[in-house]
């Protein structure tokens, strides 16, 4: 998967906005280049974290994941504790961070602990998955917005 299919894929889903960082937008250097999605039906970046990202360099204090290759990317997804206990067999509060092969579902580096799944470079093997767990984060991501409206 390319980071076009992927993001035409989560923007094809309900209520997503998608920021992108580049040059001259007010945003950090370290985030241009990587996309953030956000469940937002409103347009308006909401005061959460995303529940989806692109990333394309390894960000400084995180383990290394091979960034650091020419075109080399990482889709992170809050797939939420029991999405990540059903794909690690792990409880994520208690994943310690191991390594991230291409092509493969695997614990976040970083948040784990958190339900955050990744897979470093999706091809044909890991894009059935890494759709459905798009999928599943913006679920939960649309299930904590209309609680948090109902209140």
């Amino acid at each position: 998967m390319t980071v076009d299919e992927i993001r035409a894929y989560v923007e094809s889903l309900d209520g997503v906005l998608t920021l992108a960082p580049a040059p001259g937008d007010g945003t950090p250097e370290i985030a241009w280049g990587d996309l953030f999605f956000y469940y937002a039906p409103d347009g308006e970046v909401p005061n959460t974290q995303p529940f989806a990202t692109v990333v394309t360099k390894d960000y400084p204090g995180e383990p290394s994941t091979g960034l650091d290759r020419p075109g080399a990317f990482r889709v992170n997804v809050a797939a939420g504790t029991a999405e990540f206990r059903r794909r690690t067999g792990l409880d994520a509060a208690a994943a310690a961070p191991g390594d991230t092969p291409d092509d493969a579902v695997v614990a976040h580096p970083v948040y784990a602990s958190l339900g955050w799944l990744c897979v470093v470079n999706p091809g044909e093997r890991s894009a059935a998955d890494l759709r459905d767990l798009l999928t599943t984060a913006h679920g939960l991501a649309r299930a904590r917005r209309e609680r948090r409206d109902a209140t």
